[in-house]
């Protein structure tokens, strides 16, 4: 009997702390003031079909959690942190110019005079990709990080990198249009 009273009080301290971590686990996306952290999220992109041997524009969206904002690509003030994509891309794929939007003009009470180029909600990053003409079709993945730092109206965070992942299919370019040939003008009707 010693051995089943052993067990059940066993059985019942890991049920105890699966519990307590199943209560903590919502808590780990708040600060110890139950403010909500601030975070930045990819929104998943569909998959781009781009066509080898050309200049191709993937869009990805992003979506900045409510109550923040970060930086733009071109920030107000040198000492700010600007939003920037890197990129790894595949084997015989060319990464060229990312496009960043323009930043909204906003000022905080932190900074009332001050204008802050600044992103919230969504906003659309364009990436130029160019896969060689030699690149066999099929998909392929994009792996990189952006690097940004969130601020609320009363204070701003240490900078972070969220992994950015995204898929591309590889698709032959279409066939030039076939002119037709020229008609004889002897052959009538």
């Amino acid at each position: 009997m010693n051995s089943f009273k052993r067990c059940s009080s066993i059985y019942a301290g890991l049920e105890l702390a699966l519990s307590a971590m199943l209560l903590i686990t919502p808590l780990l996306a708040q600060d110890t003031l139950g403010r909500k952290l601030p975070s930045v999220t990819l929104v998943p992109p569909a998959v781009a079909n781009i066509s080898r041997g050309k200049a191709n524009t993937v869009k990805l969206e992003f979506q900045v959690s409510s109550g923040f904002h970060i930086n733009s690509n071109k920030p107000s003030a040198e000492y700010m942190i600007p939003t920037v994509l890197r990129l790894d891309a595949p084997t015989d794929i060319v990464v060229g110019r990312i496009t960043y939007p323009a930043g909204e003009e906003m000022s905080f009470p932190f900074a009332p005079n001050e204008k802050l180029s600044v992103y919230s909600g969504n906003f659309t990053l364009a990436v130029m990709v160019r896969p060689l003409s030699s690149v066999l079709p099929g998909k392929y993945g994009f792996r990189g990080q952006m690097r940004y730092q969130a601020c609320d109206h009363a204070a701003c965070y240490p900078p972070k990198n969220l992994p950015v992942q995204f898929e591309v299919k590889v698709v032959k370019p279409p066939r030039p249009p076939r002119k037709n040939p020229a008609q004889s003008p002897n052959v009538h009707n």
